[in-house]
């Protein structure tokens, strides 16, 4: 399957006071290579997170940012010091008997203490946020792959393109190089009997001719880029990753091209190297964000 290596996903989910928000990105790599930006009291699900990911995403540099917050105040609590709060209490009807006071004793007392009072943040159950953080990034990556995965089809269909047209390239190649040596034949001759007075020596013409053909020969050279486009084809069709087997590939038909393009003494066939060429720089350039 043909993944791009670039991709955006992004999960979001409240639990209970919190908002757990997970965005995840991947971007071109010559390896694996994962970055987590996460609250340091997670920092121990690090390795599954990296373990979640890998599942899916095998080659390129991934950015995960785990971020929680708190909606509203429902994260805080009100802690209460009873103890100290009694005590005031009592100093209250203490007060009340001592200098005779009638009033009662009302909320707003005991209120005024503000000693008594105290706001925190409610105590967070890490075990339980840790299993609902590592779902939220299951769905992120899973909209990640989805997105490398449809990036992918679209990379799939210029190569397909491109290899067609190197295809019918290399078949040109092969109807043309013969041609070229019956040309070299023909100019040849024409150019010996402007020379000579007398009649030519076949014999040296067709051992000339025979010299010719050898060091322009690309008919091997033709037939491994035949053998590697095939190949190109159903490597396009595997399911595991496939970037570095079709990078090293197109190393080989650079190759093979370039050899065809200095053998080959001729215009016509020069044009379709540089034809042959223009493709594979494209295909090299879309291989470079296969996965």
């Amino acid at each position: 399957m043909v993944k791009s290596m670039t991709g955006f996903g992004l999960a979001t989910k409240d639990y209970h006071h919190l908002s757990i928000h997970i965005e995840i990105r991947s971007v071109n790599h010559r390896f694996s290579d994962q970055i987590i930006r996460m609250p340091k009291q997670f920092l121990f699900l690090e390795d599954q997170l990296k373990k979640i990911i890998s599942n899916d995403i095998h080659r390129g540099r991934v950015e995960v940012f785990v971020t929680l917050e708190e909606k509203a105040e429902t994260g805080k609590k009100m802690i209460v010091n009873w103890e100290l709060l009694d005590q005031y209490h009592e100093l209250l009807h203490n007060l009340k008997e001592r200098y005779s006071i009638k009033e009662p004793i009302s909320l707003k007392d005991l209120l005024a203490n503000e000693d008594c009072f105290e706001v925190v943040d409610k105590d967070l159950d890490i075990d339980e946020i840790s299993k609902e953080l590592l779902s939220v990034l299951r769905e992120a990556v899973i909209k990640l792959d989805n997105m490398r995965q449809t990036e992918g089809m679209e990379l799939k269909k210029d190569l397909l393109h491109n290899l067609n047209q190197l295809e019918r390239i290399v078949g040109d190649l092969q109807t043309t190089a013969p041609k070229v040596i019956e040309q070299y034949r023909e100019k040849l001759k024409q150019r010996v009997e402007q020379l000579l007075t007398e009649p030519m020596d076949e014999t040296r013409l067709i051992a000339e001719v025979a010299i010719f053909a050898d060091k322009a020969d690309i008919n091997e050279e033709l037939v491994r880029l035949l053998s590697h486009i095939q190949q190109f084809y159903r490597i396009l069709e595997e399911t595991s990753p496939i970037g570095r087997k079709l990078d090293f590939l197109l190393q080989e038909m650079n190759r093979e091209i370039n050899t065809v393009g200095s053998k080959a003494n001729s215009a016509l066939i020069g044009t379709m190297v540089v034809d042959a060429k223009s493709c594979l720089e494209k295909m090299k350039e879309q291989i470079q964000n296969i996965e």
